[in-house]
């Protein structure tokens, strides 16, 4: 009886705690991390782009990736979810490889690694969309969405403008 009610202390908890564990918190939490990431690639972009495309895209990222981190940030925050302050680990790299770079050589690496990105950011949304499990959270993908498929579609038009290969 005594085994019993102490398997049933360390039981309680843990359920307790998965209880009250957002199902989609891994969705917010990628989310916030890349949306970060594109804002400060797209800085980098505004004053580092050698071409008026990669300068104007990199503003046109920094207006909508911040309004978009913005109304995750607020919808997390209600779901008591803590987000990042910071790009994702796999993020880092880029970023650095994109620091040193310059002229066409910045451009070129800009613009394949925001075609990853976006990819990567559209199978997110719709994996979201398609099986997540917070209302809020597919509503935000839902909404979001198409405006991440059209910095990729814009994207895809720059590189092609360029001659740059993104695959």
């Amino acid at each position: 009886m005594k085994r019993f009610f102490s398997c049933l202390i360390v039981v309680i908890p843990a359920l307790a705690w998965s209880a009250d564990k957002n199902p989609d918190q891994d969705f917010f939490k990628h989310a916030a991390a890349g949306g970060i990431a594109e804002v400060e690639a797209a800085n980098l972009a505004q004053s580092k782009g050698n071409s008026q495309a990669v300068r104007d895209f990199g503003a046109m990222m920094v207006k909508d990736h911040t309004e978009a981190n913005e109304k995750l940030r607020s919808i997390a925050a209600g779901e008591n979810i803590v987000l990042p302050d910071s790009p994702g680990a796999t993020q880092v790299p880029s970023k650095a490889e994109l620091k040193v770079l310059k002229g066409d050589a910045f451009d070129r690496a800009y613009i394949k690694n925001q075609v990853t990105a976006h990819e990567q950011t559209v199978s997110l949304f719709k994996k979201e969309i398609a099986s997540g499990g917070d209302t809020r959270a597919k509503a935000f993908a839902k909404e979001t969405l198409p405006t991440v498929e059209a910095h990729l579609r814009k994207l895809r038009d720059i590189a092609a403008q360029a001659g740059i290969v993104t695959k």
